[in-house]
């Protein structure tokens, strides 16, 4: 049995207007179609790469705020500063860290508590 419907509408690809046969038909043709498909594949695939930078940029925040002690660039991530700025805080006492050799700059996450306490 053949559907004697006949549907004035819009392509929603190339916006030209075209008589569809049945209620649900959105494009004027295969090839519409087959652009519109290309088209949602690719944000599809944009979006997806858009969530896995976003889990990778917030993994490493989520890592920090379970730590006790924090180096110098945990630190500065977890304070939105730069390393230059932690090291300044630091030299002038407002941030009191330990050294336990050359390179091996630690700061207690109490400390950097008090620090944002004052504020």
């Amino acid at each position: 049995m053949s559907s004697n419907i006949r549907v004035s509408r819009i392509c929603e690809n190339c916006n030209k207007t075209f008589v569809a046969k049945t209620t649900v038909t959105r494009f004027c043709g295969d090839k519409c179609a087959k652009i519109a498909y290309k088209k949602r594949k690719k944000n599809d695939k944009i979006r997806k790469s858009n969530e896995e930078t976003l889990k990778v940029k917030l993994e490493p925040l989520e890592i920090i705020q379970v730590k006790d002690f924090l180096t110098v660039k945990e630190t500065a991530t977890l304070l939105n500063i730069s390393e230059r700025s932690t090291y300044r805080l630091i030299e002038i006492g407002e941030l009191r860290a330990v050294n336990l050799s050359k390179r091996l700059i630690r700061i207690k996450r109490s400390e950097i508590d008090r620090l944002l306490s004052k504020f």
